[in-house]
């Protein structure tokens, strides 16, 4: 098996665990949040818990399949076409997370150590 063979397997390895870690975490998420609901637990707390699992999961996934889309741009296809597309997937892949991130957690990335210290001034 040639090099270029063995990197196109290991993409589609890596394709194949980040498309599993986002079904896989919809199905834990989901089965959490029913499980939850027929316990007559808070349904803002259910649906709260519910987004940011789900979020971890596509976040997860997300960064698998960009991991793979590098190894298939470096490694497999390396032009200025493929790199190119490869920073626009880049790009939007990394406003999605930002975007996810702000969704779980209620802040920027960025802002996350900020956030964290802030109740420690003031307690």
């Amino acid at each position: 098996m040639s090099f270029q063979e063995s990197m196109e397997v290991f993409e589609k390895a890596i394709e194949a665990v980040g498309v599993l870690a986002i079904v896989v975490g919809i199905v834990v998420a989901s089965v959490l949040a029913l499980r939850a609901l027929l316990q007559h637990r808070d349904r803002g707390e259910t649906y709260e818990l519910f987004r940011q699992r789900l979020g971890r999961s596509i976040l997860l996934g997300l960064e698998l399949l960009v991991a793979a889309d590098i190894i298939h741009t470096v490694a497999i296809t390396p032009t200025f076409t493929s790199v190119g597309v490869l920073a626009l997937i880049v790009v939007v892949r990394t406003f999605l997370s930002w975007s996810l991130e702000m969704e779980i957690s209620g802040h920027w990335p960025w802002r996350k150590a900020q956030d964290e210290a802030a109740p420690e001034r003031t307690g």
